[in-house]
Protein backbone atom coordinates (compact mmCIF):
# COMPACT_ATOMS: atom_id res chain seq x y z
CA UNK A 1 0.00 0.00 0.00
CA UNK A 2 1.11 3.57 -0.59
CA UNK A 3 1.65 5.93 2.33
CA UNK A 4 -0.86 8.32 0.72
CA UNK A 5 -3.54 5.58 1.05
CA UNK A 6 -2.81 4.77 4.71
CA UNK A 7 -5.72 5.62 7.04
CA UNK A 8 -4.98 8.31 9.62
CA UNK A 9 -3.48 7.17 12.94
CA UNK A 10 -2.65 3.69 11.62
CA UNK A 11 0.86 2.43 12.27
CA UNK A 12 2.76 1.02 9.31
CA UNK A 13 6.28 0.03 8.35
CA UNK A 14 8.16 1.45 5.39
CA UNK A 15 8.92 -1.17 2.74
CA UNK A 16 10.56 1.03 0.09
CA UNK A 17 10.65 4.39 -1.68
CA UNK A 18 9.92 4.29 -5.41
CA UNK A 19 12.39 5.96 -7.77
CA UNK A 20 10.78 7.49 -10.86
CA UNK A 21 14.13 8.08 -12.61
CA UNK A 22 17.82 7.37 -12.07
CA UNK A 23 19.17 9.62 -9.31
CA UNK A 24 15.63 10.68 -8.38
CA UNK A 25 16.09 13.72 -6.11
CA UNK A 26 12.70 13.40 -4.38
CA UNK A 27 13.15 9.69 -3.60
CA UNK A 28 16.67 10.36 -2.33
CA UNK A 29 15.42 13.19 -0.09
CA UNK A 30 12.64 11.01 1.33
CA UNK A 31 15.25 8.39 2.27
CA UNK A 32 17.45 11.08 3.83
CA UNK A 33 14.48 12.21 5.94
CA UNK A 34 14.15 8.67 7.34
CA UNK A 35 11.72 6.88 5.03
CA UNK A 36 13.83 3.71 4.92
CA UNK A 37 12.96 0.03 5.06
CA UNK A 38 11.75 -1.07 8.49
CA UNK A 39 11.03 2.42 9.88
CA UNK A 40 7.69 2.98 11.63
CA UNK A 41 5.47 5.57 9.93
CA UNK A 42 2.01 7.02 10.55
CA UNK A 43 -0.22 9.59 8.84
CA UNK A 44 -1.24 11.98 11.62
CA UNK A 45 -3.54 14.41 9.75
CA UNK A 46 -4.36 15.93 6.38
CA UNK A 47 -4.68 19.55 5.34
CA UNK A 48 -8.02 21.30 4.92
CA UNK A 49 -7.91 21.80 1.13
CA UNK A 50 -8.05 18.57 -0.89
CA UNK A 51 -6.52 16.79 2.12
CA UNK A 52 -3.17 18.28 1.14
CA UNK A 53 -0.53 18.21 2.60
CA UNK A 54 -0.31 15.11 4.77
CA UNK A 55 1.24 15.36 8.23
CA UNK A 56 3.37 12.21 8.46
CA UNK A 57 5.37 10.96 11.42
CA UNK A 58 8.41 8.80 10.77
CA UNK A 59 10.17 7.74 13.92
CA UNK A 60 9.78 10.69 16.30
CA UNK A 61 9.81 13.39 13.60
CA UNK A 62 6.86 14.87 11.72
CA UNK A 63 6.89 16.09 8.13
CA UNK A 64 4.38 17.70 5.79
CA UNK A 65 4.36 15.79 2.50
CA UNK A 66 2.46 16.32 -0.71
CA UNK A 67 0.22 13.39 -1.64
CA UNK A 68 2.39 12.81 -4.72
CA UNK A 69 5.46 12.45 -2.47
CA UNK A 70 3.66 10.17 0.00
CA UNK A 71 2.52 7.99 -2.91
CA UNK A 72 6.17 7.08 -3.56
CA UNK A 73 6.53 5.46 -0.13
CA UNK A 74 5.37 1.82 -0.01
CA UNK A 75 4.26 0.63 3.43
CA UNK A 76 2.85 -2.48 5.05
CA UNK A 77 0.54 -2.56 8.05
CA UNK A 78 -0.16 -4.92 10.87
CA UNK A 79 -3.94 -4.43 10.97
CA UNK A 80 -4.22 -6.26 14.28
CA UNK A 81 -2.25 -3.60 16.20
CA UNK A 82 -3.65 -0.04 16.43
CA UNK A 83 -1.17 2.85 16.53
CA UNK A 84 -2.02 3.70 20.15
CA UNK A 85 -0.91 0.23 21.27
CA UNK A 86 2.54 0.68 19.70
CA UNK A 87 3.24 4.20 20.94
Amino acid sequence: MKLSELPHRTAATVDSVEDHAPNDAIARRLRELGFVHGERVEVMAAGPVSAEPLLVQVGFTRFALRRSEAARVRVSTDAAVPAEAIA
